[in-house]
């Protein structure tokens, strides 16, 4: 399967954005992250994409049919989530460029679309003059029930990236979780590194 990559920004993200919403709450659903998502809640935070001219959406495809994709904007575009994190951190909130999703249907996992996706926005970053990229993932126990047996953790491509835990600097998120009535708060690692 040979995959064909575009940048998105501005309105062009538009013609992406049902499928992504939908990608994200296919891909969510597994480990780690055991999202129950909605559209409408996907649709109302990926709309945020098309009115930011700083904001890109890396998409991958295979023929028409979008596989994958990865977005990003500037942290200060997302202060009121994650002020709180950053508050005790000695990187300057505005020079962060926050590396959001990456999505990727599981037939097309392992053919380097990660890489692609960091490249692509770390790109964009540093064209827009940002001295860092960052991103979150959710921490689980390693006892967590859903955890599955054959899971690896993506802490080596990350670190392989020159990426790193920012110490102390952790987001509290709400969600439903797939086994879950309601929603319950999560807590996510930011990451990070120079560009």
């Amino acid at each position: 399967m040979s995959l064909t990559y575009r940048t998105l920004r501005g309105p062009d993200v538009t013609t992406a954005l049902d499928d992504l919403a939908q990608m994200r709450i296919t891909v969510f659903r597994d480990w780690p992250y055991l999202y129950d998502g909605s559209l409408a809640y996907e649709r109302s935070y990926l709309a945020s994409y098309v009115d930011n001219p700083r904001a890109v959406l890396v998409a991958a495809f295979d023929g028409d049919r979008l596989v994958g994709a990865s977005t990003g904007s500037p942290l200060l575009d997302h202060a009121d989530d994650f002020a709180k994190a950053f508050a005790t951190s000695e990187l300057s909130f505005d020079q962060v460029f926050y590396c959001a999703e990456s999505v990727l249907l599981a037939p097309y996992r392992g053919q380097g679309a990660g890489h692609r996706f960091f490249d692509a926005r770390e790109s964009h970053a540093r064209d827009l003059g940002y001295a860092t990229s960052a991103f979150c993932s959710v921490i689980r126990p390693d006892n967590h029930p859903l955890r599955p047996k054959d899971t690896r953790s993506h802490d080596t491509f990350w670190r392989g990236r020159g990426y790193a835990p920012l110490p102390g600097v952790v987001a509290e998120f709400n969600w439903k979780d797939v086994d879950q009535a309601q929603s319950t708060q999560k807590r996510l690692q930011f990451w990070g590194k120079a560009l």
